[in-house]
């Protein structure tokens, strides 16, 4: 068996400094918004951009509740959430020219969550051709996009949905 390494990743995951919920840290840290990457904010939930994107655009929509189980959530969340989703994708493909876009949840750490105690979705734009070994054997990601000017483009983006 072949294993494919991430190594990139530990300095998130042995971040002994990182607040306890970054996300909570994002819902209660309102007047940051530029600095943390939040990107929209709506009545039942908000989109941040990645810190670490698989590719440029990566963002993730959120329940301001901190809730472990997508299942306790109240309806109101969960049809804004999926409804913003959807947006999501639309405005990764106009204003991205994403050609693709993988959406998901990694409900729970044995589903590979990297923050477990609260759901989110993840929206990944994709290209063809976008992926290579780089990563795995050279500890190198390569972005070849501004992701500030990114984050502005969502933004705007997103002021005429929410």
């Amino acid at each position: 068996m072949d294993y494919l390494y991430a190594p990139w990743r530990e300095m998130y995951f042995n971040n002994k400094e990182k607040e306890d919920c970054p996300f909570c840290h994002c819902t209660e840290n309102l007047n940051e918004d530029e600095k943390l990457g939040v990107i929209f904010r709506a009545k039942y939930c908000f989109g941040v951009m990645n810190k670490f994107p698989y590719s440029p655009g990566h963002f993730m929509i959120i329940p301001y509740e901190h809730i472990e189980n997508i299942e306790d959530l109240n309806d109101e969340a969960w049809i804004q959430i999926s409804h913003l989703v959807k947006i999501g994708v639309k405005i990764l493909k106009r204003e991205l020219f994403a050609k693709g876009v993988n959406i998901g949840m990694n409900l729970g750490s044995a589903a590979g969550a990297g923050i477990a105690p609260h759901c989110h979705y993840h929206l990944v734009p994709r290209w063809s051709g976008d992926t290579n070994f780089i990563t795995t054997i050279a500890n190198t990601r390569v972005c070849g996009n501004d992701l500030k000017k990114i984050y502005n483009k969502l933004n705007k983006a997103f002021l005429t949905y929410v």
